[in-house]
């Protein structure tokens, strides 16, 4: 797994949305090359080797699968209906055919192309945001970063997609600020 790879979201379709970061201000894409989503699809745990290579072609669906699923989640978020596209591309990708996972010697083994894993994405997309899961939805906690993860644990209070990433970072600029205000207000 690389590392600028990471997957904190709860659900691999959410993961590969977060493959596109801080949406709101820098815009950082992952997908840069045929040799990410490749990367990604066996950092997920989606296969565990692939049959061929990825091509330009398969960027493009995976981005494409990638930005409807966002669409979707963010949409359900809001509470907001969804526009024609976006489910038209999930679905669109979730109806072909997925990997397959094979009993081997040594234990389970997927092979796939790359279309096949990303068939398996868009199948767990239409799973979260069409069963009950979709009700635990949240978006990270930390301005910069726009994950959308599942909010499990502990009585749905997780406030941010990951510790070591948004939570860290958000708990230290908190403490800070403190310490400055405590400085100005025995300065002052």
């Amino acid at each position: 797994m690389s590392p600028d790879q990471v997957f904190v979201c709860g659900n691999p379709a959410l993961d590969l949305t977060a493959t596109l970061r801080a949406r709101r201000s820098l815009r950082f894409e992952m997908l840069t090359s045929p040799r990410r989503p490749d990367a990604w699809h066996l950092g997920a745990g989606i296969v565990d080797g692939l049959s061929t290579g990825c091509r330009e072609t398969d960027v493009e669906q995976a981005v494409r699968v990638r930005e409807a699923v966002y669409a979707l989640a963010t949409a359900r978020l809001r509470g907001g209906p969804y526009d024609d596209e976006a489910p038209a591309a999930v679905n669109g990708a979730a109806g072909r055919s997925s990997a397959a996972p094979r009993l081997t010697a040594s234990g389970r083994w997927t092979e796939a192309t790359p279309a096949e894993a990303l068939t398996t994405v868009a199948r767990h997309a239409v799973e979260l945001l069409g069963g009950a899961d979709a009700a635990l939805l949240e978006e990270c906690g930390d301005p910069e970063c726009t994950r959308v993860h599942l909010d499990r644990p502990h009585g749905a209070r997780r406030q941010w997609c990951g510790m070591e990433s948004c939570g860290n970072r958000v708990k230290a600029a908190a403490c800070r600020a403190r310490k400055k205000r405590a400085r100005q207000i025995t300065a002052g």
